[in-house]
């Protein structure tokens, strides 16, 4: 295992390599000088996806929503609390499935939301309903990544 991880800025989305002892030091971005880390999900469309499920050494959870799913907006609190808690291990990431179907098509989502978790670039692990920051936390820890 390298002693390097590559991060994917959540502000430019540059590659940057972070030394693995160094990822909970707040680390910023070689390119654009922000945080790497923020402790709240970032929001990603199609663009932006495949570059941080492909490119991030952290597993990559995303919460695969919609703005007038209720369930939805309720879980939206918890899920930025569980960001908080579960970087820099992970990174916590949002996809509007009203905003960007292809992508929702792509990863036949049925139901939001659904939380997935990418590793490596694959989808490892999927979780359908809404659940609490501590569920969330849980559950993800849970996947032994």
């Amino acid at each position: 295992m390298s002693d390097k991880k590559h991060i994917v800025c959540p502000h430019c989305h540059a590659t940057n390599r972070i030394p693995s002892s160094r990822l909970g030091d707040g680390p910023k971005c070689g390119k654009c000088k922000q945080a790497l880390f923020t402790g709240q999900p970032i929001n990603l469309e199609t663009a932006t996806f495949a570059k941080h499920i492909l490119n991030s050494d952290v597993p990559v959870v995303v919460d695969f929503w919609a703005p007038w799913c209720g369930p939805c907006q309720a879980m939206a609190p918890a899920y930025a609390q569980a960001a908080g808690q579960l970087e820099p291990d992970y990174c916590l990431a949002k996809v509007d499935t009203e905003a960007e179907q292809s992508l929702g098509a792509q990863y036949n989502i049925r139901s939001i939301p659904t939380i997935a978790i990418f590793k490596n670039g694959q989808e490892v692990a999927r979780q359908a309903g809404a659940m609490s920051a501590t569920d969330i936390v849980n559950w993800v820890k849970s996947q032994n990544l």
